[in-house]
């Protein structure tokens, strides 16, 4: 139970650090006086430290063990949070807020390590369900942010800083029930673990990096831009436009709450092709049929959220005394992935709002949409790419 907590709660942690940022990113970019070119940059940055995060965490796990790793982790989002309340300056701010994401990547890397330790049987029910407590935060975590950034204390209001302080000082519940808990694994011999070369020479480790790739920067992409997107959009103020996000999150939960046990029915392969479609069409419906459609925002979140979990669910499987290196492979490779999208979303909104007028109204709209729409096509590109490993496994009789 202490194992199963330790992991529930740091979802929830997890997903609290990754979204409040929806609310409070339109703040900051006032504050700082930042384009959305150079948001996109800052996003890129941070995406890199999860990237690094993610390429130390699985060594450290063998020297330290599963627990001081994840201890370490949420101890550093803590001291995140802490200097992040502290910073006036860009400088400072972007480096503490780099610090975050080193602390976001070990625990994801943690997690996922947790998680296909235990999971051995229903792996693809149990996945779904742990994430679905990700989900669960993030669906309440734009809400809560704007609740805590309006909170007046003494008569000083804590706004976005504040909000993160408080936020991220939550992680101390995780580490008291991680102190109290053991974790398997950490026993397990050099010799018994699958080794990195063979890893590499396995074609469908490559075809779950690119499905990976795409699949989280599609999803992580709607808690930085969404918000933005409706309130530049369609005048949105921002109690709606976050409700938006609270909405995607919702759709999100629920599809990993009830639909984790359809992946283990109809299997990791196809359930990947079918749910990124999904997503994707729904991202392009959206953008296409204007403010009346805007509630498939939300519903591409039904898709997009079965992603992530099914291919460690799937990693678990192919792999089972090789899931820490698979895992850390594909989740690092990944983040290069993350950091190429949130560069390549910002980039493209610059982009067209230049090509339609850098200071008009409908460049800003068409930039938008542009750079929203590279988000649908990702969830698209996610969905073909899970077409060519069905065919690959399929010809080997190694679906899964």
């Amino acid at each position: 139970m202490m194992q199963l907590a330790t992991i529930f709660l740091g979802f929830i942690i997890f997903g609290f650090s990754e979204n409040i940022k929806g609310p409070a990113i339109p703040r900051i970019q006032v504050d700082f006086m930042l384009d959305e070119s150079q948001l996109g940059t800052l996003l890129s940055l941070n995406a890199l430290g999860y990237l690094i995060a993610c390429s130390f965490t699985a060594f450290l796990t063998r020297i330290w063990g599963i627990k001081i790793v994840s201890i370490s982790a949420f101890g550093a989002m803590i001291l995140s949070g802490i200097l992040i309340f502290s910073s006036h300056s860009y400088p400072m701010f972007s480096s503490s807020y780099f610090l975050m994401y080193i602390g976001n990547g070990m625990l994801e890397i943690a997690l996922a390590i947790l998680g296909a330790r235990i999971f051995v049987k229903n792996t693809g029910t149990m996945m779904n369900l742990a994430h679905g407590f990700y989900g669960l935060s993030s669906t309440v975590a734009p809400l809560i942010a704007i609740g805590v950034m309006s909170v007046n204390i003494y008569g000083h209001t804590l706004d976005w800083r504040g909000m993160y302080l408080v936020m991220l000082s939550l992680s101390i519940v995780p580490i008291l029930f991680a102190l109290g808990s053991s974790f398997p694994g950490d026993e397990l011999l050099d010799g018994d673990r699958v080794p990195l070369k063979m890893l590499v020479r396995d074609r469908a480790i490559w075809f779950m990096v690119l499905i990976l790739s795409f699949g989280v920067v599609s999803e992580l992409a709607v808690g930085g831009w969404l918000v933005n997107y409706l309130e530049k959009v369609y005048d949105w103020n921002t109690v709606t436009a976050s409700g938006m996000l609270s909405a995607f999150f919702l759709c999100f939960t629920l599809a990993r709450l009830f639909l984790g046990p359809v992946t283990d029915r109809i299997g990791f392969n196809l359930s990947l092709i079918l749910f990124s479609g999904f997503s994707s069409i729904c991202t392009f419906a959206a953008i296409l049929g204007g403010e009346k459609l805007a509630f498939l925002f939300a519903a591409a979140g039904m898709g997009i959220a079965l992603i992530y979990p099914t291919v460690m669910a799937f990693i678990a499987k192919r792999y089972p005394n090789g899931s820490d290196t698979a895992i850390t492979f594909t989740v690092t490779l990944m983040g290069v992935g993350s950091v190429v999208g949130n560069y390549l979303i910002g980039g493209i909104i610059e982009a067209v709002k230049h090509l339609y007028g850098a200071d008009t109204q409908i460049g800003l709209l068409r930039g938008l949409q542009a750079g929203y729409a590279f988000i649908g096509l990702c969830a698209a590109i996610c969905a073909i790419c899970s077409c060519f490993l069905y065919r690959f496994l399929k010809k080997r009789k190694e679906l899964i």
